[in-house]
């Protein structure tokens, strides 16, 4: 539907979220990020966002503190727990509140600022987390000539994006460089990437010229550039969005030596690495949603191998010694 109070319809591997506000201006960043799942058709969502713009922001619900402090670009913000309900207060500019029983989150914002996006990735986050599924900071790409997907996990600036591409040039296909979804199913643990632009660092686009026809000369106060999914399909395989299974789990690393090198991970590191980078704790300890996001981690960790993938100097290495592995895998 379009037009005041209108509502959008986005498919999450079959958890449906609708999102209405009276001003589609109000969610430009979730279109941005998930336009690509939109549903045309009449559907009824499984969970449901509604964006009020208003001055009157609930700032002091009851419940128990979990956080008070800076989120990074975003600002002063609370997280309030109040078990049933989950509250996300960024004063004097807009406050959340998300009701996981019931499937659903209120979204307030005053008239003058936008959506934050700490603020979007939480709801988003929830919304993902009542379909069973569960949203980590890992890069996606299926092996060549098959269907299966690795997993390649490293904090921000170590250097997914860029392993990625390098990947991707040698007949990997992308799926995301930066938030894979997770879902465990009774036939095994199943992945799909966030359809979401990729930004690209000058120092990536130096190591790795085949992506220049994609870039042009303006880069940001980061030094890189967001490249659209379409630019990106026309030199590398781009797949399609949905669920595949996971073949293995890679920990990046920076290589001391400069040469690549691909080594058996115990799943306990593994799983330390990746829940230190996705599972959080306030001051109440693990909420709902984080154990269940630890649970899902664990179920990862145990189903598939893990391996330390340090990358060296030419990071496209990667691939024949990632094929080899899984081959005999």
């Amino acid at each position: 539907m379009t037009g005041p109070g209108a509502t959008f319809c986005y498919d999450l591997n079959g958890q449906v979220i609708g999102i209405s506000a009276e001003r589609t201006e109000l969610w430009p960043s979730f279109d941005l990020m998930l336009g690509a799942l939109r549903v045309d058709e009449a559907v009824e969502p499984g969970f449901r966002i509604d964006i009020l713009e208003t001055s009157a922001l609930p700032e002091n619900p009851e419940g128990k503190l979990a956080f008070d402090g800076d989120m990074p670009l975003d600002g002063h913000c609370r997280i309030i727990d109040a078990g049933d309900v989950f509250h996300l207060v960024f004063p004097g500019l807009q406050t959340a509140s998300i009701h996981a029983d019931q499937g659903s989150a209120e979204i307030r914002v005053h008239p003058d600022s936008k959506v934050k996006w700490t603020l979007l990735m939480m709801v988003l986050d929830a919304a993902l987390d009542a379909g069973g599924q569960h949203m980590l900071h890992t890069a996606g790409l299926t092996l060549p000539e098959r269907e299966a997907l690795v997993l390649i996990h490293a904090p921000s600036g170590t250097g997914k994006s860029t392993t990625s591409m390098a990947l991707a040039s040698r007949g990997f296909g992308l799926c995301s460089d930066d938030v894979m979804i997770l879902s465990a199913t009774p036939d095994g643990t199943l992945a799909w990437g966030m359809p979401r632009k990729v930004k690209i660092h000058r120092n990536t686009a130096a190591m790795l010229p085949f992506l220049s026809p994609c870039l042009g000369d303006t880069w940001d106060a980061e030094g890189e550039q967001a490249v659209s999914l379409e630019r990106l399909g026309e030199i590398i395989r781009v797949e399609e969005v949905r669920a595949r299974p996971v073949a293995a789990l890679l920990h990046l690393a920076r290589s001391a030596d400069g040469h690549t090198r691909l080594t058996p991970l115990a799943r306990t590191d593994a799983m330390v690495a990746l829940a230190t980078d996705n599972v959080r704790t306030g001051m109440t300890g693990l909420l709902p949603m984080q154990r269940r996001r630890m649970a899902s981690i664990a179920a990862l960790v145990k189903a598939v191998p893990t391996f330390t993938l340090e990358v060296g100097s030419s990071p496209a290495d990667a691939a024949a010694l990632i094929r080899a592995v899984l081959a005999r895998a």
